[in-house]
C-alpha cells in the first residue's frame, strides 16, 4: 500500500510541524517516532512527549485505505532534506517496515506498532472555547517569554500564566527578578481561568504560530490547555502551582515619569554592557533633568559611560540594574517611545508604553 505520495516540500513540511516536541534521547525509543496514521484520503501526523503532544492532518495523496504505522522522526526528516523540494517522494508499507522512495533513491526504514504508541490522554471537560489571530498570540508571547525563568526550582515560574477574566486574555512571564505582563481584548466574555504553560509549550507555540491574522482556536482545562489553528492540534499539561500575585509586584502611583527614545537608550546599554564583568552585569543609572545617564566598570578598573536625551523634569535619582534585563525589554518590543515609571534609587522600575496599558515590564534594581 502506498500511505504517501506527495512532494518532498509537503511531506517535509508537515513532518516539521509536529516533529519540534520529539527528543533526540528518550527512555520510551518509539517516542521518537512519528505516528502515521491513514483513513481514506486523510492522513495524520502525531508526535508526543507524554506532556505535549501535536496532531497535524494533511492531504498528502497516496492510495485510500486505513493504514498505521510510526517511523522515526528525526531519520525521516533528514532524509527528507537531502532531497530537492520539488521531488516527487512515496511511502509504501512493507512487513514490518516501510519503503521511502525519492527519485532513485531508496529507504527501508524499521517501525514500531501504532498501537504501542502512548497518545496523552484529554481531559474530560474544557473550559469554553474562545479565538484570536495568530499574530495576536504570536505577539502576546514575543513580549513576555523573554522573562520565564529556566529551570529555576520554583516549577511554576518555568513557564507562562494565562489568565482569561471576561473579555481579556493576559500574559504573565516572572523569573523573580523582573516581571513581563501583555493583555490583549477578546470578542466573547470568559469567565476567570488561569493556567500556566509550561516553557517547553511556549517555545513550540512561538516557532508554529504565524504572523498571520488566520484564526486559532484556545481551551482551558484543570490540567491542559488545547490549541487548535493550521489543522494542527497542540494539546499540553499544565504547570501546577500557584503562579504568584502579579497585581502585588506591578507597581501604582510611580511619582516619577520619563519617556525616551527605545532605540537610543538600547545603543546605549548595549555598548555600556561591553564592559560589564562576566558575572556581575549591573550598570548604574543616574536620572537628571533632561539626561540619563549610564555608566558601568570591572575588574579590569575599565569604565563605560553613556548619555541619552530624555524628557524628564524631576529630582535626580541613582539607580541600578542588571544591564541584561533592560537590554531583553527593549529588544522585545518593535515601539519608537517608552515611559519608565520610579519612585526612588531602591524601588523597582516599570515601563510600560505610552497611551496603553496592554504592556507593563517591571524589573528589581541591584546593589552596585
Amino acid at each position: 500500500m502506498v500511505i504517501v505520495q506527495t512532494s518532498q516540500a509537503q511531506l517535509l513540511g508537515a513532518l516539521q510541524s509536529v516533529s519540534g516536541i520529539v527528543e533526540r534521547k528518550h527512555t520510551l525509543p518509539i517516542l521518537a517516532n512519528v505516528l502515521l496514521r491513514k483513513v481514506g484520503a486523510s492522513t495524520s501526523l502525531t508526535t508526543s512527549d507524554l506532556e505535549v503532544q501535536i496532531k497535524a492532518e494533511a492531504a498528502l495523496g497516496g492510495d485510500d485505505g486505513s493504514f498505521n504505522t510510526s517511523i522515526a522522526a528525526r531519520k525521516l526528516i533528514e532524509i527528507l532534506r537531502t532531497m530537492p523540494a520539488d521531488q516527487q517522494v512515496s511511502i509504501e508499507t512493507q512487513q514490518n517496515r516501510v519503503l521511502l522512495k525519492g527519485g532513485k533513491s531508496k529507504f527501508v526504514l524499521q517501525t514500531l506498532p501504532a498501537e504501542d504508541f502512548p497518545l496523552v490522554q484529554e481531559a474530560s471537560t474544557f473550559g469554553p472555547a474562545f479565538s484570536l489571530p495568530q499574530k495576536a498570540l504570536r505577539n502576546l508571547l514575543g513580549q513576555v517569554s523573554f522573562a520565564m525563568a529556566v529551570q529555576d526550582i520554583r516549577y511554576y515560574l518555568n513557564g507562562i500564566l494565562f489568565v482569561t477574566d471576561g473579555q481579556k486574555l493576559s500574559l504573565v512571564a516572572t523569573d523573580g527578578h523582573r516581571l513581563a505582563y501583555a493583555s490583549a481584548e477578546l470578542e466573547v466574555q470568559l469567565p476567570k481561568q488561569e493556567v500556566i504553560l509550561p516553557r517547553k509549550t511556549v517555545l513550540e507555540l512561538q516557532r508554529l504560530l504565524r504572523d498571520t491574522d488566520d484564526m486559532m482556536e484556545l481551551q482551558f482545562a484543570s490540567n491542559q490547555a488545547r490549541f487548535r489553528f493550521d489543522a494542527k492540534e497542540f494539546i499540553t499539561k499544565l504547570v501546577e502551582g500557584k503562579f504568584p500575585d502579579y497585581n502585588r509586584v506591578i507597581p501604582h502611583n510611580h511619582r516619577n515619569h520619563i519617556l525616551f527614545g527605545r532605540a537610543a537608550l538600547l545603543a546605549a546599554l548595549q555598548r555600556t554592557a561591553i564592559l560589564t564583568s562576566e558575572k556581575f552585569k549591573g550598570v548604574r543609572v543616574n536620572l537628571e533633568a533632561g539626561s540619563l545617564r549610564i555608566t558601568a566598570n570591572n575588574a579590569e578598573q575599565e569604565e563605560a559611560y553613556d548619555e541619552i536625551d530624555v524628557d524628564y523634569t524631576g529630582e535626580p535619582i541613582e539607580m541600578g540594574f542588571n544591564v541584561l534585563y533592560l537590554i531583553d525589554v527593549l529588544n522585545t518590543l518593535d515601539v519608537e517611545i517608552l515611559k519608565i515609571e520610579v519612585s526612588d534609587g531602591n524601588s523597582s522600575a516599570l515601563f510600560t508604553l505610552p497611551e496603553s496599558a496592554s504592556f507593563k515590564y517591571v524589573v528589581m534594581p541591584m546593589r552596585i
